[in-house]
């Protein structure tokens, strides 16, 4: 039986072309191995790595942070706030023990499956023969994707059943050993922890070649041990704020962002595409500093239709010849986004905000995440190219009046998402986008340990809580002002910081499937969100007795924009909004730990329901 599992997971590493992140564009080492058996396939460090890439590929998220599990798929997890209109049980408060399945693996697919996988790759190359050293370097690999495959289950349920080797396949024997109770909130976290920290050990800070990119090394484990320890210390799952879990939280914080600093990583100099390029380089050293955790894409298909991904033909116009206008902010989202003295919209004094000109003196985030009516936004190789939303008149204004959008295909919000979209990629390869997926980025380590620092009473002008927010709002471009706190105010108390740093994680980390997470283990998904309603953008070109769209029949309207976009928005157009859902948000307090499926139970009968679902699991303890 363990031959033929080894087998399957090589040849499932062959044939799949989706490898690793650091592999997935590399030509892999083509073997007959239907002959190997287990001690030849694991004292072969080359055939090895091809088990450990198949690990990669299972595992490694997508775009939107998307994990493969109930919560995440596509863009749900952006509609789960006020980033993205999406009608689901989530927003509307119709969440049951059903809806969350992650838990309900089959033999085949999902969380337990892949954690058995890790779990035989932990075992036969710990019975193999290579060098320990080696040993250890894919056996810190493979913990590390068991503790993200831990984390993404206890951050659902709390306490999970902790199964740390392999089961059984088949029989009474296989039945038995898979009846295995939950393991506490806290005992789950620290498998989590123990798993990590054996990464940091073991692995390098950087790989030496430039085929190694994006390999787990010990700054990317530190980094999401960090995440670990934040979500841990959070409300959610720490109500009575034991300051002991603030305090390792800053600890794998500060430790992450000293073992990244010093091997190379950094915020990247600009806020813009870049941000997103491929770190490949002829060096272990990084040459995308902002990239500490990579999914790595292909610019091409290969022959199993893998390793490139569709956001940016999902991202840009559908009118453009893409398959896209799948991601629309909402109006909700925009107000985010500070001024371009770093004071919030309506609050700023030195740049009033402004409906009418809504894009106008706006945090450089803003322009580089969100497309809108009349903005210049280079794509598909040009440069110049100019976005347009607007609806225009087609009959007499009054109760009669029928109006249509510019757009072949409309925006639902007046927005389209811009973050992360290649402005270089001809629409010949669009389908075949090789942008890579970062899921950690500096920039998130920064807010980890600003957060944790702030949580510790780390609060003054130079110590982490400030120094992180003011690095991050310094490269975005915002205004230092004259006392040089780009925007933010000196000497906040502890509730004020927390709510800048969740404020700035809201608009640096937009779109990038963090808000929802942020929300939750904050506990603020029913303050933030619940009552409210989410809307779009509507920009009307105002009626002159035409009945058709008069502003593009001048073609000038670019020309126009490019002189002074002002001037066109004053003269052509009225704003508005409008109500996108039709019912109010109302998230249940019982989401914060989601209910185990009935079938899920009904497989294992030590599987206890959660108490905050009827039964007497505490997810608490």
């Amino acid at each position: 039986m363990i031959m033929k599992k080894i087998y399957f997971i090589i040849t499932a590493a062959i044939v799949t072309s989706t490898m690793m992140i650091t592999s997935c564009k590399k030509v892999l080492l083509k073997q007959d191995i239907g002959s190997f058996n287990a001690p030849e396939v694991f004292n072969d460090s080359t055939v090895v790595k091809l088990s450990l890439d198949y690990i990669y590929s299972q595992n490694q998220p997508q775009w939107f942070g998307n994990s493969g599990g109930s919560i995440g798929s596509g863009t749900n997890i952006c509609g789960l706030t006020e980033e993205n209109y999406s009608d689901n049980a989530y927003v509307k408060g119709t969440v049951t023990a059903e809806t969350v399945t992650d838990i309900g693996a089959t033999n085949t697919s999902g969380n337990y499956f892949k954690i058995n996988t890790i779990n035989m790759f932990i075992r036969d190359v710990t019975a193999g023969t290579l060098p320990n050293d080696v040993k250890n370097r894919f056996m810190s690999q493979a913990y590390f994707w068991r503790a993200y495959r831990y984390f993404e289950l206890v951050k659902l349920y709390g306490g999970v059943p902790l199964v740390l080797a392999p089961l059984p396949a088949v029989g009474t024997d296989a039945k038995t050993a898979a009846l295995i109770p939950r393991s506490k909130t806290s005992e789950t976290f620290a498998q989590v922890v123990n798993d990590l920290d054996s990464c940091i050990k073991y692995l390098p800070a950087k790989w030496p070649q430039a085929a190694d990119y994006g390999r787990i090394t010990s700054g990317a484990a530190a980094a999401f041990l960090g995440r670990v320890l934040v979500t841990y210390a959070s409300p959610e799952f720490n109500p009575s704020n034991d300051i002991t879990r603030w305090q390792a939280a800053y600890a794998a914080n500060t430790k992450a962002v000293s073992i990244l600093s010093s091997n190379g990583y950094a915020l990247n100099p600009t806020w813009d595409f870049s941000i997103w390029k491929d770190g490949t380089g002829t060096t272990g050293n990084p040459t995308n500093t902002e990239a500490v955790l990579v999914t790595e894409f292909n610019t091409f298909q290969d022959s199993n239709g893998q390793n490139n991904n569709s956001y940016t033909n999902s991202a840009l116009p559908k009118y453009l010849g893409t398959t896209g206008g799948s991601f629309t902010p909402t109006y909700d989202i925009t107000l985010a986004f500070p001024m371009l003295d770093g004071k919030a919209p309506g609050v700023s004094t030195k740049y009033p905000y402004s409906l009418a000109t809504f894009y106008k003196n706006r945090d450089p985030r803003f322009a580089q995440t969100i497309a809108y009516n009349g903005c210049n936004w280079a794509t598909l190789g040009n440069s110049a190219y100019r976005l347009w939303t607007y609806y225009y008149y087609t009959s007499a204004i009054g109760a009669t009046a029928a109006t249509k959008s510019t757009e072949s295909s409309a925006s639902t919000t007046g927005f389209y998402l811009r973050k992360a979209v290649d402005p270089t990629i001809s629409l010949a390869n669009i389908t075949y986008s090789g942008t890579d997926w970062i899921e950690i980025r500096y920039a998130e380590v920064l807010l980890n340990l600003a957060e944790s620092a702030a949580e510790i009473g780390n609060l003054g002008v130079g110590q982490e809580a400030y120094t992180g927010l003011l690095a991050i709002r310094k490269r975005a471009g915002i205004e230092a002002g004259t006392d040089g706190m780009y925007g933010l105010t000196a000497n906040m108390t502890h509730d004020q910081m927390i709510t800048a740093i969740m404020n700035e994680r809201e608009v640096e980390l937009a779109f990038e499937g963090k808000r929802y997470w942020d929300l939750r283990r904050r506990k603020l998904l029913e303050t933030t969100l619940n009552g409210k309603t989410r809307s779009a953008m509507v920009i009307l070109l105002n009626n002159t007795g035409t009945k058709s769209d008069y502003l593009l029949a001048l073609n000038t309207r670019d020309a126009q924009a490019t002189s002074n976009l002002d001037a066109v928005y004053t003269t052509y157009f009225t704003v508005t909004t409008k109500v996108l859902d039709t019912y109010n948000i109302a998230y249940q307090p019982a989401d914060y730990f989601f209910g185990i499926p009935t079938a899920s139970i009904n497989n294992n009968i030590n599987l206890l329901q959660n108490n905050t679902w009827g039964g007497s699991f505490d997810p608490l303890q």
